[in-house]
């Protein structure tokens, strides 16, 4: 086939394509049987999108004469999809060290929330921070997820809580996925707390009259795209009727809902976000039967986040009832000041060790899944001829290996492409 073309990456041990069907999600027996090519080659073309994947000597018979801007010889290496990471809170200024000794020490979450620390510790200094600074500290964090195999990711605002400081948040988002090399879904999620002097139901009128009709003038004058509406329903927060409402309204404007719930207490917000048809609910922690019942029916994906649970030492979600119910299982990092974590291969680890999934339901709970509860599992989330050239190398000859080696992504991940481009090498594993 000749033309010219982007990528070749030629003859990987493994192609894990995840899906091979235009699946939008997998649920459970779907991820006991992920599609894996052996000694195998991928074409992406110039527009960054996948043209061919398949068998090493019959993609080299059927591009002979093309030329690739680049070949890069996959031998005895993985290539997998770029890994989606469905929850972040990734722009703020001031770090919460102190807090995580607090924790430590025995107090909770809320303990730290109600003393006047937590969000609105991290509050106080997003709103003094210019954004140019806040910029600077996002492209940082941003990089080590690049460089820890994230090729997609869901950033969210929230550290404002007032409309000045949450559209500051939101142009530093938009800034950012102009100008970078990944993908990034944008969430107003100005609902994550209820600010200081205010009640949970003057903050969801001020969101309702106020922050969303901004939200919608700054998106029709081209200002800033905004994907998904956020909010934090739990009590001692916004309650489930003001989450309702919060949701709705963002709904109206053409937002997808993608919202906390359940967390620390059981409030039945997977039954609400399946009554409003949200495309994920993030936490669960606290999820009744019902809930789960209700996200299976309304195929509405559940965000599981391995690291919250880990350093608030909280009940694990009940991850495998979820598989066996049929709901759409999905994971995030959560990463914020709360919990620092950049690493989605971190993240699957410690959802096989603490959730017990299995090492196949992790990968595609991280790539096809996480990627459907973003609304974008028919552009990314896996590796098939039509999708996005979203991929990451990895130099092992098997890809279970990005699990297994409990933080040893960094020196495994070789190459991470996104939209065909290279935007990430490794020169350390490149010098051995």
């Amino acid at each position: 086939m000749a033309g010219e073309y982007k990528l070749l990456l030629e003859g990987a041990q493994q192609v894990v394509l995840v899906c091979a069907k235009r699946e939008k999600y997998l649920l459970e027996d779907g991820m006991q049987d992920l599609a894996v090519l052996e000694n195998a080659s991928v074409v992406i073309g110039k527009d960054g999108y996948i043209k061919e994947v398949g068998d090493a000597g019959a993609i080299h018979k059927q591009f002979v004469g093309a030329s690739f801007e680049k070949t890069i010889d996959c031998s005895g290496k993985c290539i997998i999809p770029g890994l989606v990471d469905a929850h972040t809170h990734p722009v703020w200024a001031g770090d919460r060290v102190h807090e995580f000794a607090m924790k430590l020490a025995g107090a909770s979450y809320m303990d730290i929330h109600q003393a006047g620390g937590g969000i609105h510790f991290t509050v106080e200094h997003t709103r003094k921070a210019p954004e140019d600074e806040l910029l600077q500290s996002f492209r940082q964090r941003l990089l080590r997820m690049l460089r820890a195999g994230t090729t997609l990711v869901e950033c969210k605002s929230g550290y404002g809580l007032n409309l000045e400081t949450e559209i500051k948040m939101l142009r530093v988002i938009e800034r950012a996925r102009r100008e970078f090399d990944m993908g990034i879904s944008s969430t107003y999620c100005g609902a994550h707390s209820v600010p200081k002097g205010k009640t949970a139901i003057e903050a969801t009128d001020d969101i309702i009259s106020f922050h969303l009709p901004k939200l919608k003038e700054l998106y029709l004058n081209g200002e800033i795209h905004v994907d998904n509406i956020d909010v934090f329903c739990e009590k001692g927060v916004f309650d489930l009727n003001s989450a309702r409402r919060i949701l709705q309204a963002g709904k109206d404007i053409g937002l997808q809902i993608n919202f906390h719930g359940d967390e620390l207490h059981p409030m039945k917000c997977a039954e609400l976000g399946a009554d409003l048809g949200a495309h994920a609910v993030s936490h669960l922690e606290e999820i009744s039967d019902e809930g789960i019942t209700a996200l299976a029916r309304a195929k509405c994906a559940a965000v599981l986040l391995p690291t919250t649970a880990y350093i608030l030492r909280l009940k694990q979600p009940q991850a495998r009832k979820m598989l066996k119910e049929g709901v759409i299982v999905a994971l995030g990092s959560d990463f914020n000041p709360n919990a620092y974590c950049c690493s989605m291969p971190i993240v699957m680890h410690l959802a096989c060790v603490n959730m017990k999934l299995s090492m196949k339901e992790a990968l595609a709970a991280a790539t096809i899944n996480a990627a459907y509860a973003l609304g974008r599992s028919h552009t990314h989330g896996s590796i098939e001829t039509g999708k996005q050239g979203d991929l990451i190398i990895i130099n092992t000859p098997r890809w279970e290996h990005l699990i297994y080696q409990f933080g040893g992504h960094q020196e495994l991940i070789e190459y991470v492409i996104v939209n065909g481009k290279i935007a990430y090498v490794n020169e350390n594993i490149l010098d051995y």
